[in-house]
């Protein structure tokens, strides 16, 4: 070997043993917004909230025609009557708004829009009929019982000839766009990226503790009944952890609303507006819900266990994609 050569070989000798030099991280930035599975769940959730407030923020402005027409509606809000319309129109807008926010986050995230619950090849399907008829058997359940106990009874019809038909299909179509919507955004992606952090059981606590604050704002609402609500949100993410989707979920829900809209009895504190059947309560508070409704019984909750103990037996394992 010739000198230049042993010359070269040293080089390269001293470049392999020599330390490599690794650039170093600031302390903690990894473990404050990077976990195993990437960006952390709270930083996702905050971003989602955010999209949110914005999408949610610029539809309202747009709709109210600025500010002053915001100040202007705001003022008149304890004025306008939930007809099936209005309902459904509101709620539709708001299910558009979680859809395209869950999109953009699907996006980030890398994951398909079906792995936040609500895969749309099945829409309306076997899991959606079985939440209906849970649904609707519960709060007809939970009316009879009440009946038998001499605390509700059917005065007669409040709608007659083609207004019954009219009024039940438009009221089945807002409140399936009710369920869908108000499902979605309780145990949707929220649920679903809060659950990636915390555990499904923890993250479905959570969530149904929202949804029932989302309603202590009802008019008329109670305490007794947003514990009712925070059950029912329980219930629900026992459907969404057996079924693996939101469908049985929304179906009880839509079916519940509708049911007691057919019964002529209060929903969350608010009046029902064009029932089939006319309607009244006589007793305790506490056996009918008063002017809350059957929500706020203390029926409801046994009513809902029933339903989760025949649930359970029915669906005995967990299909939810975490």
């Amino acid at each position: 070997m010739t000198p230049l050569n042993q010359l070269q070989a040293f080089e390269y000798a001293l470049e392999s043993t020599a330390p490599v030099s690794v650039p170093r991280r600031a302390p903690g930035t990894r473990s404050l917004f990077l976990g195993p599975r990437g960006l952390r769940a709270g930083w996702r959730i905050l971003i989602f909230i955010a999209l949110l407030a914005g999408l949610f923020g610029g539809v309202v402005l747009v709709r109210s025609g600025g500010l002053q027409g915001l100040r202007n509606a705001h003022k008149h809000l304890d004025q306008i009557t939930m007809t099936p319309f209005l309902i459904g129109i509101s709620e539709a807008i708001t299910l558009a708004i979680l859809c395209l926010a869950t999109l953009v986050m699907g996006g980030i995230e890398n994951r398909k829009f079906s792995e936040y619950g609500l895969p749309l090849r099945q829409p309306l399907g076997k899991d959606f009929g079985i939440g209906c008829l849970c649904g609707f058997l519960s709060i007809s359940g939970t009316l009879l019982t009440m009946f038998l106990l001499h605390g509700f009874r059917i005065t007669g019809f409040a709608l007659h000839g083609k207004a019954i038909l009219y009024a039940l299909s438009e009221w089945a179509i807002a409140f399936i766009i009710v369920g869908l919507s108000e499902e979605f955004l309780n145990r949707g992606y929220l649920q679903y990226t809060l659950a990636s952090g915390i555990g499904f059981w923890p993250a479905a606590f959570v969530m149904s503790a929202f949804f029932a604050f989302g309603h202590a704002f009802n008019p008329h609402e109670t305490a007794a009944g947003v514990a009712s609500v925070m059950l029912f949100g329980l219930l629900l993410c026992l459907f969404l952890r057996r079924s693996g989707t939101l469908w049985c979920a929304v179906g009880f829900h839509a079916a519940y609303d509708w049911g007691q809209t057919l019964f002529g009895v209060p929903d969350s504190g608010i009046a029902p507006y064009h029932s089939l059947f006319s309607s009244t309560f006589s007793g305790p508070q506490w056996l009918t819900g008063g002017i809350v409704g059957p929500e706020a019984s203390a029926l409801t909750p046994i009513a809902l266990a029933l339903v989760a103990f025949i649930f359970t037996r029915c669906y005995r394992k967990n299909r939810y994609g975490l």
